[in-house]
């Protein structure tokens, strides 16, 4: 908690945080919900780029931790702001219904499903991305942009499948479509636990070998 305390004080980019709170988006009517994602995307980005510019890697390696728990530090910030997203969308989704908000017509609504899509497409995005800067530890740009292609295509196609008769019911709120929403989101828990740890562990072997 100590290490998060660090990174949410010190070292975390504000506009990464603002984008923490943009899970509301999924009331706007009209508006493609995958766009959350891609924010929560760009969080991490942007303060891996802050941290490069405030020399924040050679300052924690003055604190007395290993160069692992440098890392574990920026994936417990890049953790938090993603599933505090994710959890903060959820009163927002659930106003539609009061509020009479009709279903999205560009894409697919904050369903069960849509939240383990988006997990899916964190754990795309992080898997290729903190290992590729963790390399040096500091090109978070060219880390960023291959990274960045498969999560698109992705977020494209989550929409798109909402248009598709065959999976319309993974837009559908109706209790016999649940199971399967359900379904969907227990494996995105998955992918986005498994990815992680992966994420993780390739991160600190290449970033221990990097000469700070």
């Amino acid at each position: 908690m100590k290490l998060l305390g660090k990174e949410l004080s010190l070292a975390a980019h504000p506009t990464s945080l603002v984008f923490a709170f943009l899970g509301c988006l999924v009331m706007v009517p009209a508006y493609p919900g995958t766009v959350v994602f891609m924010f929560g995307c760009l969080a991490p980005y942007l303060t891996l780029l802050y941290t490069r510019e405030t020399n924040d890697a050679w300052f924690t390696a003055l604190l007395p931790v290993a160069k692992r728990e440098i890392v574990k530090g920026k994936f417990l910030l890049t953790l938090s702001i993603q599933l505090f997203q994710l959890l903060f969308s959820i009163p927002w989704a659930a106003l539609r219904g009061p509020l009479s908000i009709g279903n999205n017509p560009l894409g697919m609504d904050a369903t069960a499903a849509w939240y383990g899509f988006g997990l899916t497409v964190y754990a795309v995005f992080d898997v290729l991305f903190l290992p590729a800067y963790y390399k040096n530890g500091y090109r978070a740009g060219r880390a960023f942009v291959p990274a960045a292609l498969p999560p698109l295509l992705m977020m494209a196609a989550v929409e798109g499948a909402a248009h598709l008769p065959s999976c319309s019911w993974l837009d559908r709120p109706a209790a016999q479509d649940l199971p399967g929403h359900v379904l969907i989101l227990l494996l995105g828990m998955g992918c986005y636990a498994a990815l992680l740890s992966l994420a993780y562990r390739i991160s600190v072997r290449r970033f221990e070998k990097v000469d700070l």
